[in-house]
């Protein structure tokens, strides 16, 4: 018999037979582990709200980046130079990086008390590990025991799957089950089905969203830590830790009432998309265009659906953008462009590849451009930014911008034991520039070292909660009116984060490269954007 058959047997004897039984069974077929998404899916799919809308968590889920965490061709890229440039730590590296990755092969190996090793299972198409393959699968979430969520014990997806002593293993859910269910689920997993509000607190992201890097010598000795991504520590400092979870953005409502499984499941009121949409449309561009060789076992279809919701997503949720006082005097255009950040965080935020920036052209009454700071070529690079011409380089936040040769870049820029520039997470030790624009209610005088404004921006009073202020002063040598056109623009992976992989002969960060170079003209979009005239 098929695993798929031997679980629909269970399920449907599940349906007709008594609790006690159905646990009878459970406790002979099943393991209290966690456990991968196959089991889930067979009842949690092929669902449909009252107003007709697909809201299948399996499906929804399976393109999201959770579900594709470890098929990430950009993070094995990252893991494989690590290994690379401190070999003697590789085991640990490794292991590491899977916690959060890999958390149903790393929380097994944990428990065995071993390190997972990420490379010995890939390629997935030739080795098929499913609890490796998996990603951040649904019982990462609903397995997560709610003891020392909100706290740093948790951070670095330190999360507890072990039940108190003397109880029995729980899977977690936001409403009360049916008997059927509780049948069901004890059936399928082992595991007692209980009601909780934690799954809807932002504790539970901010786990694996609270990541600190051990900075390694020569030798791969650690000799400090590194605030990697901060995103929940910036979302407690600022004013949406009062008002919105993580949830209520990157997990929005149905907006009509839906079931949650199939099966008969009532219809609830505030059912929640697994979309987990965020900010990485060009990943999951990635993952769809090279699926064969990645093992991607999300449709086409679903991917390229999910990208597009990111992009709208990041369109209507991220940002606005304004321009102010644009006027001609004495030879010289000014004008100033404010971007306001709509996020609970800093924008961009979580892995520091990601930047954004200021594209701003001025064209005159003949429609000729006369001036434009910020362009993106077709290589994925930035026309003057000085990391992208040079790896030891990096541009400085400004506060006016009276040159082409300038750009505004919002952007983590880190730094070596010696003050050198490095994309190296466990070779960088501080933040060189950190001017990625802070949440609504963000003091930055009051932040903590580890979410704290590096560089000039710390200094710019038009650098503040909920927004940033740049001010244009260019030379006017024709006449106008000038029309202003302004773009926030967003690469959730920047040019030099990619080719700094280059240099690294491994088959992990040569392919990534090859797939940013192929990709690279789509690699960034704009966030918001403002038009004016000055006269």
């Amino acid at each position: 018999m098929s695993a798929f058959l031997r679980r629909f047997v269970v399920i449907a004897a599940a349906l007709f037979v008594t609790p006690s039984a159905a646990l009878m069974y459970a406790q002979h077929a099943t393991s209290p582990s966690l456990t991968v998404s196959t089991r889930c899916l067979i009842c949690h799919n092929n669902l449909t709200s009252s107003k007709g809308q697909d809201v299948s968590i399996g499906k929804l889920w399976s393109a999201s980046l959770m579900a594709n965490a470890a098929l990430d061709p950009y993070w094995q890229g990252s893991v494989r130079r690590e290994t690379i440039d401190h070999p003697a730590a590789s085991a640990a590296i490794q292991s590491e990086c899977a916690s959060c990755h890999m958390p149903i092969q790393f929380q097994a190996n944990k428990a065995a008390g071993r390190d997972t090793e990420v490379f010995s299972t890939l390629p997935f198409s030739a080795h098929h590990n499913a609890d490796a393959e998996d990603g951040v699968s649904c019982t990462v979430c609903h397995q997560a025991q709610p003891t020392g969520l909100d706290t740093p014990a948790s951070y670095n997806g330190n999360i507890s799957y072990a039940a108190p002593a003397g109880t029995q293993p729980e899977l977690y859910g936001p409403y009360a089950a049916s008997v059927r269910a509780l049948a069901i689920h004890k059936a399928v997993t082992g595991l007692q089905t209980t009601q909780t509000t934690e799954l809807g607190k932002s504790g539970l992201c901010g786990s694996c969203h609270t990541l600190y890097t051990n900075t390694l010598d020569a030798n791969g000795k650690a000799i400090g830590k590194f605030p990697e991504q901060m995103v929940y520590l910036e979302w407690q400092h600022s004013s949406y830790h009062e008002k919105q979870s993580c949830q209520s953005c990157h997990m929005p409502e149905v907006g009509d009432p839906a079931p949650i499984a199939a099966l008969g499941s009532p219809m609830h009121d505030d059912v929640r998309m697994h979309t987990f949409t965020g900010a990485n449309f060009f990943m999951q561009a990635v993952l769809n265009e090279h699926r064969d060789e990645l093992s991607v076992t999300a449709t086409p279809a679903d991917l390229t659906r999910a990208a597009n919701d990111t992009r709208v997503f990041l369109q209507s949720k991220a940002a606005e953008l304004s321009i102010s006082a644009p006027s001609v005097a004495s030879g010289k255009l000014t004008f100033s462009v404010m971007v306001k950040n709509l996020t609970g965080h800093k924008l961009p935020t979580a892995f520091p590849s990601r930047r954004a920036w200021l594209h701003v052209t001025v064209t005159d009454a003949s429609g000729k451009v006369v001036f434009e700071s910020g362009k993106l070529n077709a290589n994925g690079s930035i026309t003057g930014n000085m990391n992208d011409a040079d790896p030891t380089k990096y541009s400085p936040h400004y506060e006016t911008i009276t040159s082409e040769n300038e750009v505004e870049i919002f952007e983590p820029i880190l730094g070596d034991k010696d003050n050198h520039v490095t994309t190296a997470l466990l070779t960088a030790t501080h933040y060189l520039k950190d001017n990625r624009i802070l949440p609504a209610g963000f003091d930055k005088k009051t932040a903590s070292e580890d979410i704290a404004v590096r560089g000039k921006a710390a200094e710019d009073a038009a650098f503040a909660g909920g927004m940033a202020t740049t001010h244009y002063a260019i030379k006017a040598a024709t006449g106008g009116p000038f029309q202003i056109r302004a773009e926030l623009m967003y690469q959730p992976i920047g040019y030099r984060w990619a080719q700094n992989l280059a240099p690294y002969k491994a088959g992990e960060t040569q392919r990534f490269v090859s797939y940013f170079d192929k990709a690279a003209g789509s690699s960034a979009i704009d966030l918001a954007h403002a038009d004016a005239t000055a006269k």
